[in-house]
């Protein structure tokens, strides 16, 4: 059990590749209360998370990194407009 484990949370602290992946992560990070804000908010508003949930996603996604693979992913090259793309998502996948 332990080795699995360990393969689990080194996965867990690597940057996801995807944008499934990092809304899933998310997922388990939020508090209910939390996903249950976003969840109410209008579309409109994501924008408001910019300096809050988008800054926690950019750093703790290694976002700022030129070559994060989940920049693509994304569709973009700039850390902002991915963790935009990222809360969009979330957004989406809580309604």
């Amino acid at each position: 059990m332990s080795k699995n484990w360990s393969f689990i949370s080194q996965d867990i602290l690597q940057p996801p590749n995807t944008v499934d992946d990092a809304v899933n992560r998310l997922m388990l990070i939020l508090s209910y209360e939390e996903r249950h804000s976003i969840a109410g908010m209008n579309q409109i508003d994501l924008i408001d998370l910019h300096f809050s949930l988008g800054a926690a996603i950019r750093n703790a996604y290694d976002l700022h990194n030129p070559t994060n693979p989940l920049l693509a992913e994304c569709g973009t090259t700039f850390a902002d407009d991915a963790s935009d793309v990222i809360i969009q998502a979330l957004w989406q996948q809580l309604q």
